[in-house]
């Protein structure tokens, strides 16, 4: 199957129009619904605007709440079920952002949030690191990474880690605070 120019405006209309991805693969035929988001994202279609409303319900269309509303526009009947013609409403979901690589990372919990003592520790340590890469890091080696992943001048601690822990003794003093002291600071 190839994406013709008539398939694309197929899938552009259905997307602007909310359609899923696996309601578009069935209208096109031979696509599957992974096919169909990657044409999305690769044409930039992904950013759909949903609404927060639902159409309007058609006088005498019916819908089921769990308790009647008692307006003038609402019949309840015996079995629970309402009459409107009002609109419903859908909360949208959360919305996370993706941040691209290269791209600076949000504002991370501050350094007072961590024991002076410690930081003085890692600080001592990264001096000494063996600032090894990706490749190089075994079950034996500390896994602390250091600096931004999307620049040459990144690396990973690689002393010896501390028993049953992913770290060196300085870097476990940072990553594994106990519970009461953390409590503590957001006081």
């Amino acid at each position: 199957m190839s994406w013709t120019d008539e398939r694309v405006e197929v899938l552009k209309k259905m997307w602007g129009e909310g359609q899923s991805a696996s309601v578009i693969a069935k209208e096109l035929g031979g696509v599957t619904r992974n096919a169909v988001i990657g044409k999305v994202h690769r044409l930039g279609l992904s950013n759909r605007v949903t609404s927060t409303t639902a159409k309007p319900a058609a006088k005498g269309k019916i819908k089921t709440q769990a308790k009647p509303k008692s307006t003038a526009t609402s019949t309840p009947s015996k079995h629970g079920v309402t009459i409107s013609a009002e609109p419903v409403r859908i909360t949208p979901p959360a919305v996370r952002k993706i941040i691209p690589a290269g791209q600076p990372l949000p504002p991370q919990p501050s350094a007072n949030e961590i024991s002076p003592e410690a930081l003085a520790k890692v600080n001592e340590i990264e001096k000494t690191a063996k600032k090894i890469g990706l490749m190089e890091l075994t079950e034996k080696t500390c896994k602390w990474p250091v600096g931004d992943p999307a620049t040459d001048d990144f690396w990973f601690c690689g002393l010896g880690v501390k028993t049953g822990k992913p770290y060196c003794e300085a870097h476990v003093g940072v990553a594994f605070q106990p519970m009461s002291s953390r409590r503590e600071r957001r006081r």
